[in-house]
Order: C-alpha cells, then sequence, then structure tokens
C-alpha cells in the first residue's frame, strides 16, 4: 500500500540555498533514491542529484539523510515512520555545486597523492607470490566504493577546513595502511608518508568513519588504528630506534 510522505530537500548552489518541502507517493519497497526521481520527474525536473548503479555498489548517491550521510539507494523507505518528515541535504563536508551534488575533487587529489604500489624490481608481472594470510589482511579495505561517507563525516575533514591540504582522510589512510600491509610494496616508507604526507596524527579514532561505511569495512580497527601503532613503534619504541642508530653507524663506517 502506497501513502503520501513528507520530504524536505535542500535545494540551491553554491551562492546559496534552502530546504524546500515536497510531499510525494511512496510505495512498499521504494529506497531514498526513488523517491528523488519521481520529485525529478513530478515535481522538480531540474532538481541535480548524482546516482549511477542503484545497487550500494558505485557510491555517487552519497547523501545525508535526516543528519546521517548515507546512500539514498540503501537507504530503505521502511525504516522511517509513515508520518515522518525525511530531509535530504547534500554532504556537508564538500562544496555545493547543486542541490545535492557536491565537488568532491579533493578526494581525488588526496588519490592522487598516494604513491602506487611498487613490486621489487627483479619481479616480472606473473611472478608475484604472497601468503595467503597476507591477501586476506587487506582484502577487506578493496570493497571500498568511494561513496566518500567516511571523508564526509570524518570530523578532521568536517569541521576544520584548513586541515585539508595536510589530512588525507580516513579513505586514503587506509589505502596507505594497505600498501603498508603489502609484502611486495617497495615504494618510500609508507609509515613515515602516512605520518608526514598525509596527516595521520590528525586521526583520533573516534570511529565515525567506520559507523557510515556502507561496505563495513572495519576502516579505524583494522587499518588506522594498526597503522598508528607501526608508526609509534618505528618512531618511538627505544630498542628500533637503538638498532636504526647502530645500523646507520655500521653502513657509514663502511
Amino acid at each position: 500500500m502506497g501513502y503520501k510522505g513528507k520530504f524536505k530537500v535542500w535545494r540551491g548552489d553554491a551562492s546559496g540555498g534552502d530546504l524546500k518541502d515536497f510531499e510525494v507517493e511512496i510505495n512498499e519497497g521504494e529506497v531514498v533514491l526513488d523517491i528523488i526521481h519521481r520529485l525529478q520527474a513530478t515535481q522538480a525536473p531540474d532538481m541535480a542529484c548524482r546516482w549511477n548503479c542503484k545497487a550500494g555498489k558505485c557510491g555517487s548517491c552519497s547523501a545525508e539523510i535526516n543528519g546521517k550521510p548515507r546512500l539514498m539507494c540503501m537507504t530503505r523507505m521502511s525504516t522511517f515512520e509513515q508520518d515522518e518528515t525525511i530531509t535530504v541535504t547534500p554532504l556537508r563536508t564538500f562544496p555545493v555545486i547543486k542541490d545535492l551534488v557536491t565537488d568532491v575533487g579533493f578526494n581525488y587529489t588526496k588519490a592522487r597523492e598516494v604513491k602506487s604500489f611498487t613490486p621489487p624490481a627483479d619481479l616480472k608481472p606473473g611472478e608475484y607470490r604472497m601468503q595467503q594470510i597476507d591477501v586476506e589482511r587487506s582484502q577487506e579495505f578493496r570493497k571500498c566504493i568511494e561513496c566518500f561517507l567516511c571523508q564526509n563525516t570524518c570530523h578532521a575533514v568536517r569541521d576544520h577546513e584548513e586541515n585539508k591540504e595536510s589530512f588525507s582522510g580516513p579513505r586514503y589512510l587506509m589505502r596507505v595502511a594497505e600498501l603498508d600491509m603489502h609484502p611486495l610494496d617497495t615504494a618510500a616508507d609508507r609509515k613515515k608518508s602516512a605520518q608526514e604526507e598525509h596527516g595521520l596524527g590528525f586521526c583520533n579514532i573516534t570511529k565515525c568513519c567506520t559507523e557510515v561505511c556502507p561496505e563495513h569495512i572495519h576502516i579505524t580497527d583494522n587499518a588506522l588504528i594498526p597503522l598508528k601503532e607501526r608508526v609509534v613503534d618505528k618512531k618511538y619504541d627505544p630498542l628500533v630506534w637503538l638498532g636504526n642508530k647502530i645500523r646507520r653507524r655500521t653502513s657509514s663506517d663502511a
């Protein structure tokens, strides 16, 4: 059975905007993205929203629904009361282009700053070998659909515009952590770059990124915290410090 639902959708652009009220038909089994499409078809043909697969795998339809960062295509209308007013707004962390579409270019800039996987020079394609436990260790992180909900909800980015230059955010620190775990990666020191180039110290592990991940990746527990621990071991462990000092002295004597 269908019913009339109440929606508030943010309409506007970079110069400003406001929430607009809509009353719209809602049918059984629908998701928020279905309703946005119905509004486009029946009441607001110029409403802008980004979407592609409608299956929770492309990450395109990210928005904030009743204040929580979510994928519109994975948010079922059945999770709301029929008399509840549902508010849909664009991702707050990124500049608005129009209506529900934001400029997420920040994330692509940070992606390019992560040095790519670099295999040993003496290995040819097809010769890579690694233990299954090492494959499984980082497999979880490869589920990321780059919806940028974790980037959007991270308060170190969301509430502090000045951090964006120095802080890559949870999605790309997770990428650094994945590469740091890879036994065949020979790129520059990932732990050092995490701290000095990607702003690992800005993360205070509140787990807000994990809470909004639609792929249920344990970003904080399995990527960021272990990366922080490895950085601390390398930088502050007295035995590691002594070992590095001895190695430097030995190499200089040679």
